[in-house]
């Protein structure tokens, strides 16, 4: 795949873009919030129930309730970008090299969290339009994540704060959330007000776990993100969730030995049953075969990656400022064939360039390096030596020197 390192930065378009970014015309919310949240509950009883022959009332119930939900996810997109915009100049003041990006909730994972929490309501979802800074360093990730809490002056209300550093989930999953309500007091805005946007900070060796998790979900077709799945890939990743945090000197993954060595002895024996470093490998030599459909991929600002994990075959499509619309429904119409192919998946995205959007989203392209390498460094230890230290002449590299 050709990547090109000379793609401005999203905020430093040309003036023809800037000019075109203005006049876009962003997708708003045309249904109320009720018929948002009865949209959310047909796509629960639907993927409930597939089993049952469909009548035609029921294809139509479901093409309606996908019009509502794809309308109600676009509309985060202005919202979206705002917060990405901001996030982007924030975390530069802290790491130069931060990487951001952002994107709308794929529908299979409305779907899954959904049927997650009964309780629910899709309008009530925090995470429909998310975008992410990865920094070097944990305590970078931390100091930037500080300086929403106590210093931006952010005019948008704070709905919640997660702090999976300092209270890392059970799965293994570490990071820091922050959950904003948008709110503009400009007439032409004031439709977006109240939808929420999730921030994501994370440090690039969570940053790897996290690819690793959504990696193998992918390909051993179970939602190891969401702790559901084969439990000794769930207890692998929540061993190396507790490895890696021993190594950034931060809390431990619940129910993970605390004892260094006897944590490493465990992660050995899950590491070398799953045998996790020879199929993470395959799954990224598999998926070297990537499809790239035209030139105009190299003045993108919003990418549809597709995933066939079956036919390990990625395809990437760049849309321009003004093709949002485009690019939306065709992101729909990509989920709803997915449905039917196990392994396939497709996520809508905006990165600075084709040149992060690898680093941004490493799942779609099965790169774990990263991950195998912390992996292979903390199972190289021995005799309880120190994970932040050397293993015989090679040292350990700081988390500012990987990825």
């Amino acid at each position: 795949m050709i990547l090109d390192n000379s793609l401005p930065l999203l905020g430093e378009r040309s003036s023809d873009d800037a000019l075109a970014f203005d006049e876009m015309a962003w997708a708003k919310p045309q249904f109320p919030r009720e018929a948002v949240n009865s949209a959310g509950g047909v796509l629960v009883s639907h993927l409930k129930d597939q089993e049952r022959i469909w009548t035609p009332e029921d294809f139509d119930n479901w093409d309606h309730a996908l019009e509502i939900i794809n309308n109600w996810r676009a509309s985060h997109g202005y919202p979206l970008n705002t917060f990405q915009v901001n996030l982007r100049t924030s975390a530069r003041r802290f790491d130069t090299s931060a990487l951001i990006a952002q994107r709308t909730k794929r529908l299979s994972s409305i779907a899954s969290k959904l049927q997650r929490f009964p309780t629910m309501k899709l309008s009530q979802m925090q995470d429909i339009g998310g975008c992410r800074a990865v920094l070097r360093s944990v305590s970078l990730a931390q100091q930037l994540a500080t300086y929403y809490l106590k210093e931006s002056g952010i005019k948008h209300p704070r709905a919640s704060v997660d702090d999976y550093v300092s209270q890392p989930k059970d799965s293994g999953y570490r990071g820091i959330h922050l959950v904003y309500r948008y709110f503009s007091d400009k007439k032409a805005k004031e439709n977006y007000n109240g939808l929420k946007i999730e921030m994501q900070i994370r440090s690039r060796f969570q940053h790897a776990w996290a690819t690793a998790v959504e990696t193998v979900g992918t390909f051993v077709q179970q939602a190891l993100k969401s702790s559901i799945g084969q439990e000794e890939w769930l207890r692998f990743f929540a061993l190396m969730g507790s490895a890696i945090a021993m190594r950034e000197r931060q809390p431990l993954i619940p129910d993970t030995p605390t004892n260094r060595r006897e944590l490493i002895q465990e992660l050995r024996r899950y590491a070398t049953t799953l045998d996790v470093a020879k199929r993470l490998r395959g799954y990224g030599e598999a998926m070297r075969t990537i499809k790239q459909q035209s030139a105009k991929q190299l003045k993108a600002h919003y990418y549809l990656l597709e995933l066939d994990a079956q036919r390990t075959e990625v395809t990437v499509t760049g849309y321009k400022l003004g093709e949002l619309t485009q690019a939306t429904d065709k992101y729909l119409e990509v989920e709803r064939a997915a449905r039917d192919r196990p392994g396939a998946d497709a996520v809508l995205v905006s990165v600075e360039s084709l040149t992060s959007l690898e680093r941004a989203y490493p799942n779609y392209f099965a790169d774990t390096t990263v991950f195998v390498l912390l992996m292979q460094q903390a199972l190289a230890e021995r005799r309880g030596l120190a994970f932040l230290g050397g293993f015989g002449a090679k040292r350990a590299p700081r988390s500012d020197t990987v990825g």
